[in-house]
């Protein structure tokens, strides 16, 4: 009877697996004809995000970094298989009871659907239709191994084994089958690669040589594969920049809705501006410097004619992410942009093809809206945007940072020879006028500072030390911004308004 109750047991569980799988796979495959983020376990994922507490949020950042989406969806597949695998051990002792378990599933799929950012009634319809899968698959399956008291019989196994079968190759098929088809139907790589920026009437200049530094140390100019990425997108919208409109309304004297050809017809500029994200930990790597080709937003909001009252311009994005920028930097005469290119090349789809907005100085949960697709003039007073309403600062400047990258905390180095400490430093649209490197308890030392275009990027900066002898040595690493204020020793969590303290690590002399 044990073995019998166990074998049941073990044929529901897989029972289970393999309707989530179907209800997951059909799901990819009907997206295909919708949109991908129409996926269940896409809809599912994005709505899960905006249901998480800020906090849960943070935690994720902190620990995944640019990898909390791949976190996040390894998580969601790991409940569907412990789901699958607990209603199909209900099913096997009552179908109606997995059914039930199903319907749930399809239920809660279908709300998050709808409830996501940017939904649309039609992004239901593959959760739908999967859950209608999953219910055929697990009827039949349950008919196939018999009840859980039930000895199955050699014949009955054989014709659970071709069901089962059957149905994890209809899951593959429709899966596997599915994101290929969404990939040929939406996948706007071949249309981005075709395009060839217009040649910018202001051009940011060439590569400027950094200071001398280590081979380990990171690069002033960032490559576009390597800038971070953080953002709230599970699928990443892909836009035809042939169907791609911006509209500017709101508290505006005229409405205007730009087309991307449109868009490349304004005055381009060219220039190298470094973006952080306000998640970035004191030391850490959220943050990059690229060369970006756009449209000044000021100008365009002028053609507007953005009221004096409009203190917020609300950035929405193509998947429903909003971004409240303050209007009075962004028109107090930067370089902030509609950017179009991104070091020579059109935006990377995962960097906001085809357009997105960049303002020097302000962290990117203020400003530096991805896939943009709509700016309203409005308040801050009357408008809050995503971060913002999770108890993010509403209005706040980049605060000023240094990093060391070489050698790396825990590292060791060769006593008596010389080592090359060396980082960047930021506080863009103020500057960088002075790096300083303090090792152990000794007295602060100025280094050698890289040349940079202007106020708006990072600054490399290097120092040459010997270590006089083995043991364990405490580096770290203060900036002096270009008004003259020195950066603070005392640390502040990255909540709710950015960062700020001493990068400081330990090497070891040998």
């Amino acid at each position: 009877m044990d073995w019998q109750r166990f074998v049941g047991r073990r044929y529901g569980a897989l029972i289970g697996i393999l309707s989530a799988a179907v209800a997951v796979g059909v799901g990819e495959l009907v997206a295909a004809f919708l949109r991908p983020v129409a996926a269940p376990v896409i809809a599912v994922g994005n709505r899960i995000i905006t249901l998480t507490p800020e906090s849960a949020k943070r935690t994720a950042i902190e620990n995944a970094g640019t990898n909390d989406k791949a976190v996040l969806l390894v998580v969601i597949y790991v409940l569907l298989v412990a789901f699958g695998a607990f209603v199909g051990s209900l099913a096997i002792r009552r179908l109606t009871y997995g059914l039930i378990g199903i319907g749930v599933f399809g239920a809660f799929g279908v709300y998050c659907a709808l409830t996501a950012n940017a939904a649309r009634s039609s992004d239901a319809v593959p959760t739908l239709v999967g859950t209608v899968a999953a219910a055929a698959v697990m009827t039949a399956l349950v008919g196939m191994a018999g009840r859980e008291r039930d000895e199955p019989s050699g014949a009955q196994r054989r014709r659970f084994l071709q069901g089962s079968v059957a149905a994890a190759g209809l899951a593959a098929i429709a899966g596997f089958g599915g994101r290929a088809a969404q990939s040929a139907r939406f996948d706007v790589a071949d249309v981005r690669r075709k395009i060839a920026l217009p040649v910018a009437k202001s051009p940011a200049g060439p590569l400027l040589r950094a200071a001398d530094l280590a081979k380990s140390s990171y690069p002033w100019a960032t490559p576009n594969d390597a800038f971070y990425r953080i953002d709230t997108a599970l699928a990443l919208p892909q836009i035809d920049p042939n169907n791609w409109t911006l509209r500017i309304h709101g508290m505006v004297d005229r409405e205007i809705t730009l087309t991307y050809a449109q868009l490349r017809r304004y005055p381009m500029i060219e220039r190298w501006i470094t973006l952080c994200c306000v998640s970035n930990q004191v030391g850490q790597n959220l943050v990059g410097n690229a060369r970006w080709l756009g449209v000044r937003l000021a100008d365009i909001l002028r053609a507007a004619g953005v009221h004096d009252g409009a203190d917020q311009l609300l950035l929405t994005s193509e998947e429903g992410m909003t971004i409240g920028a303050p209007t009075k930097v962004v028109m107090d005469g930067r370089d902030a942009l509609i950017a179009i290119g991104m070091n020579g090349a059109p935006l990377p789809v995962e960097h906001g093809f085809p357009a997105r907005i960049v303002v020097p100085g302000l962290y990117g949960y203020v400003s530096a809206c991805k896939w943009v697709v709509d700016i309203e003039a409005s308040t801050f007073a009357d408008r809050k945007a995503y971060w913002v309403q999770g108890g993010w600062a509403q209005q706040t400047d980049i605060k000023l940072e240094s990093r060391i990258d070489t050698p790396k905390s825990g590292g060791s180095v060769q006593t008596g020879k010389p080592v090359a400490i060396a980082g960047v430093a930021w506080d863009q649209h103020v500057g960088v006028s002075k790096v300083e490197v303090q090792v152990g308890d000794g007295p602060w030392q100025a280094a050698r500072l890289a040349a940079v275009p202007s106020t708006d990027t990072w600054r490399q900066w290097v120092l040459a030390w010997t270590p006089p002898k083995p043991g364990s040595y405490r580096l770290r690493v203060r900036a002096t911004d270009g008004r003259g204020s020195t950066q603070t020793s005392q640390q502040q969590p990255v909540f709710p308004s950015g960062a700020t303290g001493q990068h400081t690590i330990t090497v070891q002399a040998r």
